[in-house]
């Protein structure tokens, strides 16, 4: 199965660099600059400084060109992925395509599976997420990822095509789940970064951890999801690693935002506007999530961390 990824950014250009180890591999950079630059130096300074593209990896900026493959990996961000599909459906309907971005979309509440059924009708969609870093996958370290897809027979197909060397998939048809994990552990990153900012400790985050998991489960099971999915890789998985580590872009966020510094506007944060996304939909659908309207608190300024420990801490006690 012939593969493109669309999308040059770290984690576009990490899935090109792991997916060339079963053959040759197209990259899509929207700019012809850059698709230019990766070409002559064969590596993505910007983005994975100091690791260089296989010779399999052939990169362009001509999308029709990489439209041609039969699998197409949508490796933008998720307020762009509308975009794109918008620009591109007479190239884009119809076709194999895999979203490789978390969160919910700002002006409809939906993730990437239904956003790429509702542009593009006769598209064949999946979702590729989980625990994972793009250095890491770039650097053949060992990743186990969650591919979802309600066809199970076109589930299945790219489980095998898609995993590589070093990235192991396990396959669900649960696509509400698996969109939704990936997108509600971003704003639970946000908090926990807060917390350890604000150096309020690491038992004040397992604390938030935990409780941010019930409100994860409670929005996703609410719309459908099953409760094994949230329990898995593009669920709790991905919380873990997001909520910990210093590579996530959340996390940083929530850190800058404990200790009151600036956070560069440059850097794509995907669980700023899924906190406001969520926040927006929790209302409508009446649902208790203190944890992510405390997010959107702190995200505009507010709210503090400590006022947000203290509101949480007041919340009436009750089972777990």
């Amino acid at each position: 199965m012939s593969i493109a990824v669309l999308g040059s950014g770290a984690f576009g250009t990490a899935l090109a660099i792991s997916l060339a180890g079963n053959g040759a591999v197209t990259l899509w950079a929207r700019s012809p600059g850059q698709a230019d630059a990766m070409r002559r130096t064969r590596c993505n300074a910007a983005r994975l400084p100091g690791i260089a593209l296989p010779d399999a990896v052939e990169v362009t900026a001509d999308i029709a060109a990489a439209a041609r493959q039969q699998t197409l990996l949508l490796a933008v961000p998720m307020q762009q992925l509308r975009v794109l599909l918008r620009e591109h459906a007479g190239i884009l309907d119809g076709r194999v395509l895999v979203a490789c971005c978390k969160g919910i979309e700002l002006e409809s509440g939906l993730g990437p599976v239904a956003v790429i059924a509702q542009i593009l009708p006769r598209a064949r969609p999946a979702l590729l997420t989980g625990p994972s870093f793009a250095h890491d996958i770039a650097r053949g370290l060992p990743t186990a990822l969650t591919l979802a897809c309600e066809d199970e027979t076109l589930g299945k197909s790219l489980q095998q095509s898609l995993s590589t060397a070093n990235i192991r998939l396990y396959r669900t048809t649960d696509t509400i789940g698996a969109e939704l994990g990936g997108a509600l552990k971003n704003v639970i990153a946000i908090a926990c970064g807060a917390v350890i900012g604000a150096g309020l400790g690491d038992s004040a985050r397992a604390a938030l951890m935990t409780r941010g998991y019930a409100e994860m489960q409670r929005m996703a099971l609410a719309l459908g999801a099953r409760a094994e999915t949230l329990a898995g890789l593009s669920g709790f998985g991905d919380l873990a690693l997001t909520c910990t580590s210093g590579q996530s872009r959340n996390y940083r966020l929530g850190l800058a935002l404990g200790r009151g510094e600036a956070f560069d506007p440059g850097v794509t944060v995907e669980g700023a506007a899924t906190a406001r996304a969520v926040v927006a939909r929790m209302r409508a659908m009446g649902l208790d999530m203190p944890i992510s309207q405390s997010v959107v608190g702190l995200l505009d300024n507010d709210l503090k961390v400590s006022d947000v420990m203290a509101r949480l801490l007041a919340r009436p006690l009750k089972e777990e």
